[in-house]
């Protein structure tokens, strides 16, 4: 029987009319689903904690090789409506230019890679397996996502030996950028108690601002290293200090704060964590104010040292798309944080100048050619591994 190739940009939009917005699922999966089992794939809903994940297998993992993908098809919320040019989960083209919330991060490229994969095992069935990986958890806690579904592979013996998540890795332009690892992410938040009292007494208050100010200051003023091979160097954010004090003569009883911190691999996260206890030592010994600290470590640094699996990615989309991409470490975290512990993984995918903006968008061409890339990947990565 002769197949059709999948329309990516048709399945993006189906995708995008599902409001899928963080942890709804609102259809986006069952629409894979039966793409992929009807292409023959294996497919196990995986749920936990609420979120609905899915993975789905073609092939045998016996049989040679298997080359994974990971996205997700949870999105973030669209704001205010009235303010799009488009209804957000229309999945309008206006021009050669799609619409919706999701286009860019990451429906188009859950798309592209189900199309790829779905076209490659129907028309050139190779030795080896194709994994799908998709989650509905990535744009919240991603605390039941892509690490329910690993920790389902490894209780039932699946597993990848390579993976490349679609996320979206061009700043400007198509092809000019694929990320090869990226920064760890924590957040340490601090409860400051004194003793409420008049301003004009203060012998009678003990004012948590003071220490709580002189900390943070010492953090931030702390040069934390100056970059590494891979990285650029460390930072560290002061992003809200609380006192909620209406009153200017009062002195209030509690003050908190909350820092965030983007990390290369010349640290930890319990390291850093051990400097800042040493931080909060510090300023309670000086002052003998009550200062309580929590930690929430979102992700660990790490890399995917440049090799043969990059090195393929980058010559592909060079072929694609005239451009050498960089190898880069740069921007946020993605779910490529948890899946580096189980095989090597590159992140390889659109222009996100417009991710979690008002009219998110993405050129229709860029989802074809997105939809290519991938499917060059697949026949290269089995091409090469029967030639051994």
């Amino acid at each position: 029987m002769t197949h059709t190739p999948v329309d990516p940009v048709v399945l993006t939009q189906e995708l995008i009319r599902c409001p899928s917005v963080t942890p709804a699922d609102a259809g986006a999966l069952t629409i894979l689903q039966t793409m992929l089992a009807n292409a023959g794939f294996a497919v196990t809903r995986i749920e936990r904690g609420g979120i609905d994940n899915l993975f789905a297998r073609w092939g045998s993992a016996d049989d040679g090789p298997t080359f994974g993908f990971n996205g997700h098809t949870d999105v973030v919320p669209v704001g205010d409506e009235t303010d799009w040019t488009h209804p957000p989960f229309s999945a309008m083209i206006d021009g050669d230019t799609l619409y919706g919330r999701g286009a860019t991060d990451m429906k188009s490229g859950v798309a592209a890679f189900v199309a790829a994969a779905v076209d490659f095992v129907m028309q050139t069935p190779p030795r080896g397996s194709v994994v799908v990986t998709v989650t509905g958890d990535e744009e919240g806690d991603a605390t039941d996502g892509t690490t329910a579904i690993l920790d389902w592979m490894e209780a039932n013996g699946e597993r990848m030996d390579v993976c490349l998540v679609g996320e979206p890795t061009c700043p400007s332009e198509m092809g000019e950028m694929i990320k090869i690892g990226r920064r760890g992410s924590m957040t340490a938040f601090f409860e400051v108690t004194g003793v409420q009292g008049h301003s004009a007494y203060l012998h009678r208050a003990r004012n948590p601002i003071t220490p709580l100010v002189g900390m943070l200051d010492r953090l931030a003023q702390h040069e934390l290293d100056q970059g590494t091979q891979f990285f650029d160097p460390s930072t560290l954010a002061i992003t809200t200090v609380d006192v909620g004090n209406p009153a200017n003569n009062v002195i209030p009883a509690k003050a908190s704060a909350t820092i965030n911190i983007r990390f290369n691999d010349a640290h930890k996260s319990s390291d850093l964590i051990n400097w800042i206890n040493a931080e909060v030592a510090r300023a309670i010994g000086n002052t003998g104010i009550e200062i309580d600290v929590s930690y929430k470590v979102s992700g660990e640094s790490f890399i995917t040292p440049a090799g043969p699996f990059s090195q393929m990615i980058a010559d592909v989309v060079e072929t694609h798309t005239g451009r050498r991409p960089e190898l880069s470490t740069s921007g946020g975290t993605s779910d490529a944080r948890f899946i580096r512990a189980h095989c090597p993984v590159v992140e390889c995918g659109l222009v996100g100048k417009t991710m979690h903006q008002v009219d998110e968008r993405v050129p229709v061409a860029q989802i074809h050619t997105l939809k290519a890339i991938y499917g060059a990947l697949l026949e290269r990565y089995f091409a090469k591994s029967e030639r051994g």
